[in-house]
């Protein structure tokens, strides 16, 4: 089992790990900072045993972290790992980003999400409209920058699942759906916008994000609606 140390803080970039399992151009670790693909936010980069960290994934309890180079370390051994700050701050604003634009919509139309994915300072976001609202790009994007400057503190919670399933502001994210095994469920809470059980990386406050701009928005069928966003410095 890979303990996954962006959990807890996002801002880690140095870790020292020891070596679980090795493959041809693969390294298993009981310790990661790194995040591994999934929840529609994309795997950090950096170097690990001093070379190119160039893809994570998580396979079952174990974070995989495909590297370039060699030689491989052995089973065993302890190695040093950096992930690339630059990437990985740019999607914790997305991603902050993200949770903003969920909460901004949900509190003024009452529409779920159903689908997202995200790159470095660029995201795409489905939600369950149809049609959407007259001059809908341009008041969204109003309105998440509002938010965005508004300095939002963002605090993460661990709850254990029993809690999690009973609270009301969770229930957008369906807390069900997440396997049983799974006993603890952390919380990501933009404090009076937005509260989500959520894995992935996010900054401290909103006004680390900076400012969005709404790029395009796309029918993807009916009642599926895609917003494409930019994140820009304030």
């Amino acid at each position: 089992m890979t303990e996954l140390l962006y959990l807890r803080d996002a801002y880690l970039t140095h870790f020292r790990a020891r070596v679980t399992d090795v493959r041809d151009d693969a390294i298993a670790l009981d310790r990661t900072a790194f995040y591994p693909t999934g929840g529609g936010q994309a795997h950090d980069t950096g170097t690990l045993a001093g070379m190119p960290v160039v893809d994570v994934r998580k396979e079952g309890d174990s974070v995989w972290h495909r590297v370039e180079g060699g030689p491989m370390p052995a089973v065993g051994h302890e190695v040093a790992g950096e992930v690339d700050w630059e990437r990985r701050h740019q999607l914790m604003r997305t991603h902050t980003a993200l949770h903003v634009l969920c909460g901004v919509i949900w509190n003024e139309w009452r529409v779920p999400v159903t689908g997202g994915n995200m790159e470095p300072l660029s995201a795409r976001m489905d939600f369950e409209f149809d049609p959407v609202p007259e001059g809908f790009a341009t008041r969204i994007e109003e309105l998440v920058n509002a938010e965005l400057a508004a300095d939002r503190p963002i605090e993460v919670h661990f709850l254990p699942r029993d809690t999690a399933v009973h609270d009301d502001d969770l229930i957008r994210t369906k807390v069900s759906l997440i396997p049983e095994s799974v006993t603890e469920i952390r919380v990501v809470d933009i404090v009076g916008l937005d509260k989500q059980a959520d894995g992935g990386t996010h900054v401290h406050s909103t006004a680390e994000v900076g400012r969005i701009r709404v790029i395009k928005l796309e029918n993807k069928g009916k009642g599926n609606k895609r917003v494409r966003l930019e994140v820009i410095d304030a």
